[in-house]
């Protein structure tokens, strides 16, 4: 019998492609398994080692595998089309030949290796692509702004993927699909700048933000203590102490009341929004489970076409439409300077730190490093002798200053992705935004003149508020205290929303 027909399958291995395959796998495997070995002993998270070691390699390692059969095939077609005799295709295992047992030993043995290899790179490449790491630093020009708040966050011990995915398999796989064209955006460099909100098709909140929060359980009222400093030299402190009426609670306790109200317990609301951001809010159904009520409140000064009525889609309210930015929060300069005065980061002492602070924070910078070098030059240069001359002041509290600003710069502005606090708005409240006053602006009502109520007792009791040396608290709990403004604005505030003067920014 020819050599060639003895050696038959074999024969046909000794083919370029198929050596290019084994080599390519062989040095592939090698490569993950030093790569796990290093990982295992080195330990600690990096987003790119995950990303070589489960993600780029084993796609090479099956092109590898792939390719010795490719080759096989290739090699048996040249052989057939140059008349050489090529009849066995397959290897003839006869057992009772002990080298054809040792080849098939070698044979198990490697499959049994290849698949324990895929087993585990599997196990690990799916645990790898749920970490934060892997949501937040891997693209980290595109997820840097959110990744930075995210750390910041009441919910920074909570898992990317345990609200944005949540349990079960099918959203696993659908956000596994979305995912494969964010990664051509990053890839090609295709996408929005700043990435454009509310996400569309998340998961709903009762799948991911009630299994740790759960509105039935909600009920009272809670206290919450606000520190605003004035734009004036001396930087003024007022305080405003109130009950927030939270509400919420189970229909068995009587309890559907306050803020949580609007959830689904007890009532069922559903709105329709002209625009992508959810910020004009014409059209609002209410129904109630229990009296079976429906009414439909349609904003006066603005109501929906009979065509839009039709066209617009209604979208049923949940956590996220109040919400909306749960953890990745971008403070407003006027926010960050309060806060920052109030925990002594920044001295209260140093005039008009507050508008100072304000202003170079809001300043227009092309990136993070002109803008962190920026503050530092505009805050030394505003606190000179000739600004200051007959007033000592510290060079420590500049100092400080300084690093407080920067600080609040580089976690609330990312002028390369175009996010900033007025960008992404945060609907709680009605301070910045118009979050509340979205319905609650007094234009909503029914046909037979019912209105969504525009009452600041509705959510929420004053207790106490003014400069702290002259603070004015009430004795009535229950009515509280009517609000006053800082600065003497007369009624206005009553005809307009916060948010129309207060931007976030100077006033």
């Amino acid at each position: 019998m020819p050599q060639e027909e003895k050696k038959g399958f074999v024969s046909l291995l000794y083919n370029r492609i198929s050596y290019l395959g084994g080599m390519l796998a062989a040095i592939m495997i090698v490569i993950f398994l030093l790569l796990m070995f290093i990982s295992s002993v080195a330990g600690g998270e990096n987003p790119y080692f995950g990303l070589v070691t489960f993600i780029v390699l084993p796609p090479f390692i099956i092109l590898g595998l792939l390719l010795i059969p490719i080759g096989v095939w290739w090699e048996r077609r040249n052989r057939l089309r140059k008349g050489r005799k090529t009849e066995v295709l397959f290897p003839i295992i006869d057992l009772n030949v002990p080298k054809n047992r040792r080849y098939l030993i070698i044979f198990n043995v490697s499959v049994f290796g290849l698949l324990l290899i895929a087993a585990v790179g599997s196990y690990h490449a799916y645990h790898y692509t749920e970490t934060t790491g892997f949501c937040g630093k891997l693209c980290h020009e595109v997820m840097n702004p959110e990744y930075t708040a995210y750390e910041q966050s009441p919910h920074a011990r909570v898992g990317c993927v345990d609200c944005h995915v949540g349990s079960g398999a099918s959203f696993y796989v659908k956000s596994k699909l979305s995912g494969m064209y964010q990664v051509y955006a990053a890839l090609a460099n295709v996408y929005p700048k700043p990435i454009p909100t509310p996400i569309k098709n998340l998961r709903p909140a009762q799948e991911t933000c009630e299994q740790c929060h759960w509105p039935a359980a909600f009920f009272g009222e809670k206290q919450k203590m606000t520190s605003h400093y004035l734009y004036d030299k001396e930087n003024s402190p007022w305080t405003v102490n109130m009950l927030i009426k939270i509400g919420g609670g189970s229909p068995g306790t009587a309890q559907t009341t306050g803020i949580h109200w609007h959830m689904n317990i007890a009532n069922r609301v559903e709105y329709i929004a002209r625009d992508q951001r959810q910020q004009d809010i014409p059209w609002v159904k209410m129904s109630n489970f229990k009296t079976g009520v429906v009414n439909e409140f349609n904003d006066e000064t603005n109501p929906l076409t009979p065509g839009e009525l039709d066209s617009l889609p209604k979208h049923r309210m949940d956590c996220m439409d109040c919400h909306n930015r749960p953890t990745h929060v971008f403070r407003s300069p006027n926010y960050s300077m309060n806060l920052a005065l109030d925990t002594r980061m920044m001295d209260p002492k140093l005039p008009n730190i507050k508008a100072n602070g304000v202003k170079v924070l809001t300043g227009e910078y092309k990136n993070t490093p002109e803008a962190l070098s920026s503050i530092s030059q505009q805050i030394w240069a505003l606190y000179d002798e000739k600004n200051f001359p007959d007033t000592t002041i510290h060079p420590a509290s500049i100092e400080q200053a300084v690093k407080t600003l920067q600080e609040i710069y580089a976690t609330n502005f990312f002028p390369e992705m175009g996010v900033r606090w007025d960008v992404y708005t945060d609907d709680i409240g009605h301070t910045t935004s118009k979050g509340c006053h979205r319905c609650h602006d007094g234009n909503h009502k029914t046909t037979d003149g019912k209105t969504i109520t525009r009452e600041c007792s509705a959510c929420h009791t004053i207790l106490s508020q003014g400069r702290p040396d002259s603070l004015e608290i009430t004795a009535d709990l229950v009515n509280g205290l009517e609000f006053k403004h800082p600065v003497d604005i007369g009624d206005a505030w009553k005809e307009t929303g916060c948010f129309e003067c207060h931007t976030g920014g100077q006033p």
